[in-house]
């Protein structure tokens, strides 16, 4: 398969030209790029997570992957993809200012799909973890399956998370184990757009070895 972007992700100077909305900060751990919300939730509320995007534009019939940690036990990890403007460039000033609160991305003016995993923000997610598809704009739930990441007290280095999207079909996993698997018949698919990575505070991670690839060479 044809590599199109990749990124070591080996810390923060990787990101340097990457797009940061919301109170992200960053920093070089030990094993790979560390992101976290520098807001104090308690005071910020819903307006203390963020959203991280690659610059570079991708076509579709994708596959995305990169390795990821948990370092924290709450909060929530999600990846945009498919991402683009409904009426210009993902980065148009023509489009509504982006902070990092969830509603200007799942009912804004961006269409994407983002699917969240580690899904650790509230009691409820904690009790019972799962991963979602969602479809935007709208907040459409469009597929749903388990998520295997365990608790802080057992995380065991990094784990691969990958996600292929080809045309209307969707299929997102976790260490080669498919998780979900999605075909859009809404007939208004998404295409080309751009990926990136979102937190919900409290949450702290590693990242490392981003890589896209072709699915069609």
């Amino acid at each position: 398969m044809t590599v199109l972007y990749s990124n070591p992700l080996s810390g923060k100077a990787d990101i340097a030209d990457w797009v940061a909305e919301g109170p992200m900060g960053s920093a070089d751990g030990e094993e790979g790029l560390e992101l976290f919300s520098t807001a104090d939730e308690a005071e910020l509320g819903d307006h203390a997570h963020f959203t991280v995007w690659c610059p570079q534009e991708l076509p579709d019939g994708i596959r995305v992957s990169w390795s990821f940690r948990p370092l924290t036990d709450e909060g929530l990890a999600m990846v945009f993809f498919a991402a683009a403007g409904i009426r210009a460039d993902l980065f148009s000033p023509e489009l509504k200012p982006r902070t990092g609160y969830y509603p200007q991305y799942h009912s804004g003016d961006i269409g994407t799909l983002h699917a969240s995993y580690y899904r650790r923000k509230w009691p409820t997610e904690r009790r019972f973890t799962t991963s979602n598809l969602r479809k935007s704009p709208g907040f459409q739930l469009v597929a749903q399956g388990a998520d295997p990441l365990p608790g802080i007290a057992d995380v065991d280095g990094f784990y691969r998370v990958h996600v292929e999207k080809d045309g209307p079909s969707v299929r997102f996993g976790i260490d080669g184990l498919t998780l979900f698997a999605w075909n859009d018949g809404s007939g208004d698919v998404l295409g080309a757009g751009r990926i990136g990575f979102r937190h919900m505070a409290p949450l702290r991670a590693a990242y490392r070895d981003l890589e896209v690839t072709s699915l069609h060479d």
